[in-house]
């Protein structure tokens, strides 16, 4: 099991930082290789990505969510990963979202980018284009403020 952590400061508050991540279906704008996230109700999300030249797709459950707080998520077929993301107030109009990966490679290419840190730089560019995507907005572009606490 490759583990992947990182963290970025982001110039908006907690709230607007929360918000934009809950918005699942805008992930394609600043995660690379994600092509779509259809998200099937509250807490089910079905992927489709493409990166290396492999295109996968996989279902995944919301398996922890707090408002400005946390969002954790564990796949339930295919690629296997989890993760969670954690928003830090640092002050009113500054944010830090730290992400944690945990996830499987397959085969020669996974296993030799996990090894070389390529999902490391890869979460790292996502997270920078998603302070500049939303710090650009300056505002959510959407938001689920509901508590899910499964079992």
């Amino acid at each position: 099991m490759a583990t992947v952590e990182e963290s970025i400061e982001v110039d908006v508050p907690v709230t607007t930082a929360y918000n934009q991540w809950t918005q699942f279906e805008e992930f394609p704008h600043f995660m690379e290789g994600v092509e779509s996230i259809n998200q099937l109700d509250d807490t089910h999300l079905h992927w489709k990505t493409s990166i290396g030249g492999v295109e996968r797709e996989f279902d995944a459950e919301v398996t922890e969510q707090h408002p400005d707080q946390r969002v954790a998520w564990r796949s339930t077929d295919g690629t296997t990963n989890a993760g969670v993301v954690t928003f830090h107030k640092i002050s009113d109009t500054c944010t830090k979202v730290m992400v944690q990966i945990d996830w499987e490679p397959e085969g020669v290419t996974e296993n030799v980018g996990a090894v070389v840190g390529a999902d490391d730089h890869r979460v790292k560019g996502d997270l920078k284009r998603f302070k500049e995507f939303i710090e650009k907005r300056g505002s959510a572009s959407g938001a689920w403020r509901g508590d899910v606490r499964l079992d």
